[in-house]
Parts: structure tokens; sequence; C-alpha cells
């Protein structure tokens, strides 16, 4: 009986597998009649780092087959076809579709996939092969013999980020004869502690070099404080604690390391402020709080009754709850030492002959006071000279004034380079020196021009990590709005845009604002809006070409030629390069070819 079987079921196999195969060629023919491919957004958008899109395939229903799958090969080809990504697959396998709602003749297929958004990826282009497969082991494959291009090229929105840079002047030098003083150095605690933090922004380095520096000290303050949150408010010793920890260094430091100072001849006085509002306020009449949200906060602190904890527990219930605990509450966690000092008098006739001298090592820094080598730099008009001479000064008395002055002649010099790299190198510089400048006198400004220079020169991590610096250290408003737009256009850049739109809130109307809300809600496909703000841009500044450009763009999402090629044309005759812009702008690429596109651009 075996052997009878034997010659029927090879013969059964040897049918199915040629049943198989012949269903290949069909299954594929009956996909691809009637298939669609296309990806959402498109073009393809990059969002910071990445491009994120979804391909959606659409095929026939009929042309499912038992053991045969039909697929679409997805890659990324780029550098004029010389590379290209691997993405994935869209498989039309049970459980991988689902039936048009429109038409139950049609199976959808969605997938999500993302781009590293690198230049060198655009122009570029999204491709599908099509192809089906036996679902078995060692299956066979049959494919389509064209790519199917899904989409052209990268947008990327960042570049459309409108920033409108502060200008940064050098602080003014003057040498002084007189050269006593009192320096006053803020230090900072993490919450519910009182040591010293050692690591870079606590002024700790500042204030050892001032010991060091061996000035005749007459009397130093410390006052210590801390914040109204739980943890800190808690300790009712801590605010004590601080005060005699940075007392405990202060002496220690002079005893170790000052040959001209004797804790015996200095005064100290301390100070420990507990459970007090009023440094608290200050701190939120110098926040970038609405008027509302500060009159909120007042209130509850001076007219609400309630012990200390019932006050600050009624402040979690504000809706600025998130700013005053992110931004406010930090710097009450504080200790600062005022040190009064004097130093001798120093009469100079030659400085800028002494200063190139220090500079070319021919005679010791101590020639000069360093008020006195930092002016020597205002004597000459050379910005490599000039460079020199804040090289020194900054590497001999690490003061702020030279490390930011420093930082602003290489800005200064970086404007001056003609390629990307170098430029970005001078900028990388900048930032450094001004991070330095600000750490040793910190305040918004000095934070704000560090993350300005990181800003330019791309290193964006280090950038928003600087505005954040600035936004906690408090200041006048106009800076704080400023810093919010400037962090917004970092944050769209970043591609973080719920983020971006809560730092504009705390910004005021402007045209750098409002053309970067438009780009969000463009991104959102909240049109309406976008055009709302393109149009506030436009009344703020009526020869500029950018509001209206962008209204081309949303109307080019919205289909509509006829305004695309009214406004290009408008915006065209208020700035020619954009002409250029809108012929490489992947926006219009459906209108490029097109008789009313090439008339709007001449």
């Amino acid at each position: 009986m075996i052997n009878f079987l034997r010659p029927i079921t090879h013969g059964l196999l040897a049918a199915t597998l040629l049943l198989s195969a012949c269903a290949l060629p069909r299954v594929l023919k009956q996909a691809e009649t009637g298939r669609t491919v296309v990806a959402h957004p498109t073009p393809l958008t990059a969002s910071g780092e990445t491009v994120p899109f979804e391909v959606t395939a659409r095929v026939p229903a009929k042309h499912l087959h038992k053991g045969v799958a039909y697929e679409l090969l997805l890659r990324y080809r780029y550098e004029h076809g010389l590379r290209e990504d691997t993405l994935g697959r869209i498989a039309f396998t049970l459980g991988n579709y689902v039936y048009d709602d429109e038409n139950k003749a049609q199976l959808v297929a969605t997938k999500k996939f993302s781009l590293p958004n690198t230049p060198s990826r655009n122009p570029g282009e999204l491709l599908a092969h099509a192809q089906v497969r036996e679902l078995k082991k060692n299956g066979r494959v049959l494919r389509a013999p064209d790519d199917v291009r899904v989409a052209r090229g990268i947008a990327n929105p960042a570049r459309l980020v409108v920033r409108e840079d502060t200008v940064l002047t050098l602080l003014p030098e003057r040498a002084s004869n007189n050269m006593s003083g009192t320096r006053i150095l803020p230090l900072y605690f993490d919450e519910g502690q009182w040591f010293i933090r050692g690591y870079l922004g606590t002024n700790v380095a500042a204030l050892e070099d001032l010991i060091d520096a061996n000035q005749h000290t007459k009397q130093v303050l410390i006052i210590a404080g801390h914040s109204p949150d739980s943890v800190d408010a808690h300790n009712r010793l801590l605010a004590s604690k601080r005060v005699r920890m940075l007392l405990y260094y202060y002496k220690q430091r002079v005893k170790n390391f000052s040959y001209l100072n004797k804790v015996e001849n200095i005064r100290f006085d301390t100070l420990a402020y507990t459970r007090r509002w009023d440094t608290f306020l200050s701190k939120v009449m110098t926040s970038a709080l609405k008027a509302d949200q500060i009159d909120s906060v007042v209130t509850i602190i001076n007219d609400t009754r309630g012990t200390f904890e019932q006050k600050e527990k009624a402040l979690h219930r504000l809706s600025s709850f998130d700013y005053i605990s992110q931004y406010i509450y930090p710097v009450l966690r504080f200790g600062t030492v005022a040190v009064t000092y004097t130093a001798p008098k120093r009469y100079n006739s030659e400085v800028y002959l002494l200063s190139k001298k220090i500079v070319d090592k021919q005679i010791e820094t101590d020639a000069l006071t360093p008020e006195e080598l930092r002016y020597s730099a205002s004597l000459t008009p050379l910005l490599a000279e000039k460079q020199r001479i804040y090289e020194v000064a900054a590497a001999n008395t690490n003061s702020w004034e030279a490390f930011h002055n420093l930082g602003v002649v290489l800005l200064q010099r970086a404007e001056k380079e003609p390629t990307d790299k170098t430029r970005a190198a001078y900028y990388r510089r900048a930032a450094v020196n001004f991070t330095l400048a600000a750490h040793r006198n910190p305040t918004a400004e000095f934070f704000y021009h560090a993350a300005t220079a990181y800003h330019r020169a791309g290193d964006r991590a280090e950038a928003l990590q600087n505005y954040d610096y600035a936004i906690k250290l408090g200041g006048a408003r106009p800076l704080l709005r400023k810093i919010f737009s400037d962090r917004a256009a970092l944050e769209i850049e970043l591609g973080q845009t719920d983020e971006a739109l809560r730092s504009l809130q705390y910004t005021g109307p402007s045209y750098q604002n409002a053309l970067n809300t438009a780009l969000i809600e463009v991104g959102r496909e909240h049109y309406d809006l976008a055009l709302t703000q393109y149009r506030l841009a436009q009344t703020l500044r009526p020869t500029a070409a950018a509001p209206v450009y962008g209204m081309a763009v949303v109307a080019a999402h919205q289909k509509d030629e006829a305004a695309v090629g009214t406004l290009l044309k408008q915006a065209v005759s208020l700035d020619r390069s954009y002409a250029q812009r809108a012929v490489e702008d992947l926006e219009f690429q459906d209108y490029a070819q097109g008789k009313v596109f090439r008339e709007a651009l001449r």
C-alpha cells in the first residue's frame, strides 16, 4: 500500500509547487494593477535630527492568494544614486492590512519609518519596489521590474526658522588707579543640601581665585537662604548650615593659601535668611511670568492667611507653578560671599607697550594690573591683537570681563571668515569663553550670550542648556522675552514644537515670533492659524518678503495654484533672492513645471 501511494504523493507535491510558481506572476500583476503608494508628509519633512514619515499603500483585495504575500520594499537613495538606506517593508500579510472604508475592494497597509536628517541626504528620493513571496522557508520571490518613486527630497523647516541675533559688544575697559572694592560672588546649593558644589557653574573657582590673589581683605559678609519647597524649608537650620559651611570653607582657604591675609585680621559677618518671602517675591517680579500670574503669586504670599507651608502648597495650584519650581526655586537655594578688599595703587603711562611685551612673553604679566592689561586691548584696532591680549588676560587673571570680551572678539572674527567650518570653530570658542564669563558673573545676560554663540555654532544641546540657565537667573522683562524667543527658535530646529509653543507663551508680539509660530502651525496643518501669524508678521514689517513667501507655502499645502503664483510674485518683487529659493523649495515641486509658477518668478 505504501509503495502504491508514493508516486501519487510525489505527483501532488509537484503539482502544488507548479501551481504556487504560476501564482506568483498573477498575484504580482493583480496587486500592481491599481496599486498606490503615498508618503505623509509629502514632501518628507525633517523634525530636528530625524525625518519621520508614514507610508500608506493601497492594493486590490483580489490579489490575495494563500501562501503568497505581496510586499513593498522601501529604501531611500541619495548622493546621485551612489548611496541608499534600506528602510524596511510593507507586507500585505494577515494582521498587517485592513479593508479600505470607502472601497472594500481595496486593502490598506500603513507603516512608520524615519531617516537621519543630514545634509548629504538631500536631494534624494524615497523608492518602493514591489515583490511577491512564498510564505515558507526558502520560498520563491518574484520582483517587479521597476522602482516606484514615492517622494523626492527632504524639506527642512528648520532653515526657515527666524532668529534675529542680538549684537554683542565689548565691555568698556577702564584702567583705574584705585584697585580697592567689594567682590560679590553668588553660589548655589542642591535641594536640601548645604555642601558646597565643586563643579562648573558654582563660582567656587572664582572664590578661590579671589582668596588666592592675596588682596588685603578687610571684611567678608556671608549670606545664605533656602527655597520655599518642602525639602528645603522643612529643615529650619538649613540656611544656617549653608552659612557655616561657606564660612568654614573661606577660613580654611585663607589659612592654606593666603600669605598676606590672616583669619583673625578679617571681620566676618554672617546672615541666614529663614522662611522669608521677600527674596522669593523679588525673583518673581524679575521673571518672565505674565502680570496676572505675578499678581496671583503676590496675592497668595501677601494677602492670604496661613502658615508658611500652607502658602507654599497654595502655590502648587497655580498654572505658573511649573515655571516657579523650574526657574525660581533653584536660585533661592543660594549663598553669597561679599569680600571687601584693598590693593595698592599703580600708575602707568605705557600700558599698550607693556601689554605687547607681556603678550610676547618679554616681561611678566604682573607688570600691568588685570584692568590695565584688558584696557590695552581697546588701544589697538586689530582683532587678532585684541584676541591675543584677552587670551593672556583670561589665562592669567580668570576674570569674567576678559573671558567675555575674548568671546566678543572671537564672534567678530567668525563673521569675517569665508568658510562655514572655520566660522563654526570660532563660534564654538566664543561660546566656551562666554560660558566661563557667565559662571564667574552669573546673570541672565551673560548666559544668554553663551547660548547665542552655541546656537550660531550649531551646538544645539549646549545652547538649550545655556538658554535655560539664563531664564532661571531672571532679569529685565525685555531680555527674558528675547531669551524665550530664541529658545523657541532652537526648539523648532530640534523638532520640539510643543516645547517651542510653551516658550512662546512668555514672549511678546514680534516679527521673529510671528514667523516661527506660523512655521509650527504649517507643520501641524493649522493653515488658518498660520496665515494669521504671517499677516501679523507682514503688519510688523511690511517690506519683508518672508511673510508673503510663508503664505505662498500655505497656499501650496492648500493646493491653491493661483494663490501660489500671486503670493510668490509679490515675495519676489520684495526680494529677488526668493526666486531661487522657490525653485529649490520642495514645497512647490507640484507647481515647478507649470506656467503660473514660472510667470511668478520672472
